[in-house]
């Protein structure tokens, strides 16, 4: 893999993604579903996507629907060890195919039920007796029902009941003749998943993200203060496949320390095991930071500072570095060491996600863009105009750094929270056309896709040899922005 090539030579001052375009080329590539997505970091994603460890966005709904469409989420370090084992249990325990259905019985109250609905893209509560499914309840179905009434008075019998062993294309053939949107999977007489006719379709152009026995695949992040080690360690116990020893400032000697006794625990713990887990590490926007890090045991290092949506840094401090000179650098710094880099933040279009990639990174790294979501860890919300949203916060704002030293004095926690550098709460609207963070995976890796098939490259790492990139006057990007209006 070599540098980015530039159509023009590069300017001297740092570049967003807003600031670069790429050019197309002569292309042999014809077709986009002739592109192979896999990541470059050696994580063992087939999409080079990773949800951010924040709090408002990564849990277990998140981890297990992204890992059935090739990419991989990491638990937040704020959340409990004991907690997380339960987390990737349950994750391990998922269908790598179908989506996991909501479950509840007859007698359930139907307000309860509805309350459940938005946990899950495919919209249906499943009415279960003794495992077996008895029937299925929509909003539609409890449109102008009392809310105490109990689910079997107003269920729908009509269900479509599907073999686990039939094909996505099987199902798909099925439910178009049934005229319903989600079948009920079965095995041995026992419920195990749902799937949509959008499931079936995307079961056929995505590739699930496991580990070597098959299991959905999630990593867990672990902060640089207190028993980093035996964070770390009871994190490998409990099977993550990825660690991520996660700070605002990657930099710094803490880092290295942490980073360090981390590596040797995942050493210790391969000896056991017989498997290596990838280490991820950061944020840095330098060369040298990449350097550093790598040669304190990351595989993977994270890139960014201050480009998230979330993050006032370069606001507060003026600390920061325009997000795409700083992939471009770093990468090419961790290609010369043996490892890779994440893109950490600053994507808000697939575009976004493509020119990181065409920079080098091995994967990108998104936040806010998915807390917006059915799947993302916040409640379900309604503002006066009947907009449906999510709060999202920042990992080092005040409502982060409260939750985080909860275990903390009240001194200590009020003298910490003092100081923040992050929004502490943001609505993340859910997008009517793209609710569910499927939905807007499908969008991204359509738009990378079509970015390779401009590049002739048919894998990230051409892509990355091919690309070539130029500098643009924001009123270049402007132009290249769609009308959703006349003018």
């Amino acid at each position: 893999m070599r540098d980015v090539r530039f159509l023009e030579s590069p300017p001297t001052y740092d570049l967003t993604y807003s600031d670069v375009f790429m050019v197309p080329r002569r292309s042999s590539v014809t077709s986009r579903l002739d592109v192979d997505l896999r990541s470059t970091d050696g994580v063992g994603t087939t999409i080079p996507l990773v949800v951010a460890n924040m709090t408002a966005v990564s849990g277990r709904r998140m981890a297990e629907t992204v890992a059935r469409r090739g990419g991989v989420a990491i638990i937040p370090q704020d959340i409990p060890t004991d907690v997380v084992a339960e987390v990737v249990d349950k994750v391990k325990g998922s269908h790598p195919v179908f989506d996991t259905p909501i479950r509840v019985t007859p007698h359930t109250p139907v307000g309860q039920a509805l309350s459940l609905l938005p946990k899950r893209a495919h919209g249906l509560v499943v009415v279960v007796e003794d495992d077996k499914p008895l029937g299925t309840l929509s909003e539609a179905d409890a449109a102008g029902v009392d809310r105490f009434a109990q689910v079997h008075e107003v269920m729908s019998a009509d269900v479509l009941i599907v073999d686990a062993d039939q094909s996505p294309t099987e199902i798909f053939a099925a439910l178009n003749a049934s005229h319903l949107e989600a079948a009920l999977v079965m095995s041995q007489d026992r419920l195990i998943g749902v799937m949509t006719r959008k499931h079936a379709l995307r079961s056929t152009l995505y590739q699930p993200a496991v580990d070597p026995a098959g299991r959905l695949i999630l990593g867990a992040a672990v902060g640089i203060n207190g028993d980093v080690a035996g964070r770390a360690e009871r994190l490998l116990d409990a099977g993550v496949d990825v660690l991520v020893v996660d700070t605002a400032h990657g930099h710094q000697e803490k880092m290295l320390q942490a980073l360090k006794a981390v590596r040797d625990v995942r050493d210790r713990l391969r000896d056991r095991t017989g498997r290596s887990i990838p280490l991820a590490a950061g944020n840095v926007v330098t060369a040298d930071g990449v350097r550093d890090l790598a040669e304190a045991g990351a595989d993977v290092i994270k890139v960014g500072v201050g480009p998230g949506a979330m993050c006032t840094t370069r606001m507060m401090t003026g600390v920061g570095r325009p997000q795409f000179s700083a992939v471009l650098e770093c990468a090419v710094a961790a290609r010369e060491v043996g490892a890779s880099v994440w893109a950490d933040g600053g994507v808000r279009y697939p575009r976004d996600v493509a020119l990181a990639l065409a920079a080098g990174a091995g994967s990108v790294m998104i936040g806010s863009w998915f807390a917006g979501t059915y799947e993302s860890t916040g409640n379900l919300l309604t503002d006066a105009q009947g907009r449906l949203y999510k709060e999202s916060f920042g990992m080092a704002s005040a409502r982060a750094v409260k939750m985080r030293t909860k275990d903390a004095g009240a001194y200590d926690r009020a003298r910490a929270g003092l100081f923040e550098e992050g929004i502490s709460t943001s609505r993340m609207f859910l997008d009517p056309e793209r609710p569910s963070v499927e939905d807007l995976i499908d969008s991204i890796v359509a738009g990378v896709r079509s970015s390779c098939t401009y590049a002739g490259a048919t894998s990230l790492e051409e892509f990355a040899d091919l690309a070539v990139v130029g500098v643009q006057s924001p009123t270049g990007y402007d132009e290249g922005r769609p009308l959703h209006a006349s003018w």
